[in-house]
Parts: structure tokens; sequence; C-alpha cells
């Protein structure tokens, strides 16, 4: 989850620092006071990206502060560099420039056109103009949403409506498709952090995708603002005080109300799809409302949360090489902090979020005693589970073949993997990473349909 892989900003390249994944994070919603930077870094931030494309790497580190030194000597920025050009292409030219002064931190950004991708380059200096991080993000720079071959742009229309009330009341979008009837509808359920409605991951949207392929099938599907999107203050509020039902479980179950009052929709044929974070949901979900008629989960993880943080932040690492002594101890220390969060329900002290990987104890407390697959193994609706074999997030051999362990015996429960597929349900070759995000892409027609195939199916046939 980037924005969640929980390995320090400020203390390595962070080809990992890209969207989508398993692993809340409060830290994401909350609006930094900001002020702009002295104007006398941009040509630092310049000089430095201007060396990484010259391929001098000794130029390129020489304002390193002594902090980060030893994890980003030439050779290993050289790797690094190679490694993300390989992916996305060669640096073609600067779009833009920006800076801020984040609390005691100066920040540099450089929206840089590459040959497959726009990526943000993030120069974080401290107050001797030294520089104290350097990540690669999705830029900024909106890229125009180009619609799927597969969408019907004739056959369906969109209206903005409100899922849920009061302080925690949600912009969203039902895509309705065009004609009389009472249609099918799929609710979709974002996947950890503050997502918008489209699951907005670089150029690609994967919730729109959906909502448009399915429309043109005749099929609605309602996607809206998640909560920590749409009030970040008022969620973070919260404190410690949240759980996956205030984050994620309330809302869908306050659009499955909203549908069944709308007209046009056949309230007997209410979906409700979650992704990543959302299909580890689904099953609750299903639960707390068994009058909805079918759960589809798409790439959701059955192994805990918190083993889920140490594998992902493992392989991310591990995607730039050696492992350096201060990246082990990181990892050392999410492990601790794993282990931690197992032994809660022992413990008659909480420690802060801090402790347990950046997440309230009553987070982890909830999750402890929720299981997903158990919990899909006792509820009666039928169950459509879809996986991305090149997924390094939520994975084949382990979380999905954990669902289809538990539900070997769910007559009801229908599997699926596609083996290009990553994390997004996009396409792509090889060993999956996160800068692959970053390249536009559509999820595919044959995912569309199978979805689509599944939810006009008679249920128990």
């Amino acid at each position: 989850m980037n924005k969640h892989t929980f390995i320090s900003a400020l203390a390595a390249i962070a080809l990992g620092s890209f969207p989508l994944g398993a692993v809340p994070s409060l830290a994401a919603t909350v609006a930094a006071q900001e002020a702009q930077a002295p104007e006398e870094l941009t040509p630092l931030a310049t000089d430095l990206v201007n060396s990484l494309v010259k391929q001098d790497f000794v130029r390129a580190a020489q304002n390193f502060d002594d902090s980060i030194k030893a994890q980003l000597p030439p050779e290993k920025l050289q790797a690094s560099w190679q490694e993300l050009t390989t992916q996305i292409g060669a640096f073609k030219k600067t779009i833009a420039t920006d800076n801020r002064s984040i609390k005691e931190f100066f920040v540099v950004t450089i929206a840089s056109e590459f040959e497959r991708a726009n990526i943000d380059i993030v120069i974080t200096f401290n107050n001797d103009k030294k520089v104290i991080g350097l990540n690669f993000q999705p830029s900024k720079v909106a890229s125009e949403y180009q619609p799927p071959t597969y969408a019907k742009l004739n056959s369906f229309r969109e209206q903005e409506v409100t899922v849920g009330s009061g302080k925690w009341a949600l912009p969203g979008t039902l895509t309705l498709p065009k004609g009389s009837g009472s249609f099918p509808v799929i609710v979709l359920v974002h996947g950890s952090g503050p997502n918008d409605r489209n699951e907005s991951s670089g150029p690609n949207r994967p919730f729109q995708d959906l909502a448009w392929g399915l429309a043109s099938q005749g099929i609605a599907v309602l996607r809206y603002e998640k909560r920590t999107k749409a009030h970040p203050q008022e969620f973070v509020a919260l404190g410690e005080n949240f759980t996956l039902r205030e984050e994620t479980i309330d809302d869908a179950l306050a659009a499955v109300k909203l549908l069944r009052e709308t007209p046009g929709i056949d309230p007997k044929k209410i979906f409700v799809l979650g992704h990543s974070l959302g299909g580890m949901a689904i099953p609750q979900i299903g639960t707390l409302d068994p009058e909805i008629a079918g759960l589809i989960v798409l790439a959701g993880n059955t192994r805990p949360l918190e083993d889920l943080i140490v594998a992902q932040s493992i392989y991310l690492v591990g995607l730039k090489g050696s492992i350096s002594a201060a990246e082990q101890q990181q990892i050392d220390t999410l492990k601790k902090q794993a282990k931690k969060v197992k032994e809660l329900p022992l413990s008659c002290i909480h420690p802060p979020a801090s402790q347990l990987l950046g997440v309230p104890a009553k987070y982890w407390l909830y999750l402890l005693v929720y299981q997903p697959a158990n919990v899909a193994r006792e509820v009666t609706q039928s169950m459509l589970l879809l996986q991305g074999e090149r997924d390094y997030q939520v994975t084949l051999n382990e979380d999905f073949q954990g669902w289809r362990n538990i539900l070997t015996q769910k007559k009801n429960a229908t599997f699926k993997s596609y083996p290009k597929l990553n994390h997004l349900f996009l396409e792509g070759e090889g060993i999956s990473t996160p800068i692959e995000y970053q390249f536009p892409s559509h999820i595919p027609e044959v995912v569309i349909n199978d979805i689509g195939n599944w939810v006009k199916k008679p249920k128990g046939t």
C-alpha cells in the first residue's frame, strides 16, 4: 500500500511508493501543513535529476545528507535508476516543478515525463539544504482517462448520488444502463488508503473500467468516494478509535441500502464487489446484510494483514537487489511490530499505533477476531473470487489458495485466476513491480465478461 510500504521514505529511494494494496494508512489521510520552500532548493533538486539523467551518479549523490549516504551510494543509486528506466523508459522532459515546506522539511517535486509513464521525482531537504529523501511517486499531473474499447458509451448514463448521511455522507456515481426495467447492480468497495470512486492509480481507473464495462452489459454499478478520501480530517479526529467497519464496511452497507430505494434497480439483485482490503471485508459485509444477492472478491487477502505488511516490504526491498543493513533493520522492526500485533489479546496495555505498524490497536483487535475465509464459509450468498497471478501484494499461492482451502466444500463459490494480471487486474509480463501501475491500461474484457456472466447467471445453478 504505499503510500503503504512502511519502509521509511527518508531512508531510501522508494520504488515501491505507489498506491493500492492491503494496508490501511491513517497518515495518508492527513493534509500536511504546507508553505513555500526556499526557492534556492529548486536548482539543487533540478541538478540532482539532471545528474541522474546524465548517469553521473557521483554528482547526483554529492549533496546527500550523512543519514542516507551509506544507504544510497552512487552504485546503488545507479542500480535503482536503471531499474526505473528499464520499466518506464527513458527520461524525456520535466513537466513542472513545485516546492513546499512541510513541518521541518523542504520538499521539491519535479513532475517528469518518461517514455511510458509520468512520475513525480520527490526530493526532500533538511534545514542544512542536504538531501534526506528521494522518492519516485505517481505523477499528480492528471492523465486523461481513455475509455476501454469494450465500453459502449451510448448504452448507459451516469447520475450523482450520495451514499450515507450526516458527517459521513459520501459523493458517488451510479452508472445505469439505458432503457426501462429493473437492473442488477454492483457496489464497488475500495482497497486501503484514501481512494477516490475510481480507485485511481496513476493514469489507471480500474473502478471506472468496471462501471463502464459492466453497464455496457446491462448491469448498473455504484462507486463512491472512500470515507478517508471524502472526510480525511473527520476520520483523523477519530484518533485510535476506528476499525475496518468505520473505514470500509459501514459505507458499503449504506450503499446497498441506498440502492434498495433507487428507481431502476432490482432490490433483489444487489451484489457487492470488494478489491484488496475491500475484498477481505466482503464476507463480513455479506454476513451483516444477508439479503445481498452475491459477493465478489478481487484480490482479497486471507493472510493476516500484519503478515502482508512484512511480506510486501521484503518483496519491494528485494526488487532493488541486495538488502542494506539499514533496510534489514527496518524489516526487523516491522517483524517485531507484527509480532506485537499478534500478541495484542494477551496484553492489558495497548501500545500506540506507532508501535503497531502505524495502525491503532482497536483496528488490529477487530481483525484478530475477523477471519475472512472462515466467515465466507458461513455466508449464504454465492461468491465469485478472482485473482491476478502476478499480484505480489495479495498472492495466488498464499491468499487465493487460502480462500480455496476453506471454501472447497462451498458449492456456490466460483474461483478464477488470470496469469498476466497484477494487483490492479491490469496486464503485464514478468515480475510485477509498483512501477507498472503507472502504465496506462484497462481491466481486460475477459474479467468484465466473467463478472457480468456470473451476475446474470441464476444463483444456485
